[in-house]
């Protein structure tokens, strides 16, 4: 008999939520902040802030998961094949490694832009900065910050894509994560 629960704590599954919930909320406003002309500043600048922010939020909260996670076992899935939940395994940890790298790749490119604007959260704490405006530092950056953005959101959507096929096909992943 296996010493795997058979499903995700509470606070596991509401973590996991909140995370997937501040990842579409983080990317949305991504798009808006990008999109919004110069002539609304206020906005623009409110949105960029917020966008900051959540990324934040999704960075703390992963640190939580994974405290948690190294504290309690997976439960146990059945229904899969050993390959599957190898590729299961490695597309977890490669979401994992992008919801830590994707805001610290935010951060520090809001560091390396040109103009001391700041990086709070919620526009009351202050994230320091640890590195001084550096424009090709900056140009380097913000694509790599981009570019595992839009990885980390296409992996989000192929991740609830498997989940609904499996669930569909019998295998309980739903039961396991739960709110």
């Amino acid at each position: 008999m296996s010493d795997a629960p058979d499903r995700w704590s509470l606070a596991q599954r509401r973590l996991h939520w909140w995370s997937a919930a501040l990842v579409v909320l983080t990317g949305v406003l991504a798009v808006l902040m990008v999109w919004l002309p110069f002539s609304e500043m206020l906005a623009k600048f409110l949105a960029y802030q917020l966008h900051k922010t959540f990324g934040l939020l999704v960075f703390s909260v992963v640190l939580a998961r994974l405290a948690l996670r190294a504290l309690r076992p997976a439960p146990a899935l059945e229904g899969l094949s050993p390959g599957v939940l190898r590729l299961a395994g490695i597309g977890q940890a490669g979401m994992y490694a992008l919801l830590l790298a994707v805001p610290v790749l935010g951060w520090l490119t809001a560091q390396a832009a040109a103009g001391p604007v700041p990086t709070t959260i919620f526009l009351v704490i202050p994230v320091p900065h640890v590195l001084d405006p550096n424009p090709a530092l900056y140009a380097w950056l913000r694509p790599l910050h981009q570019v595992a953005a839009y990885t980390l959101l296409g992996l989000a959507a192929v991740h609830a894509a498997l989940a609904v096929k499996h669930h569909r096909q019998g295998v309980p992943v739903f039961r396991r994560m739960g709110w």
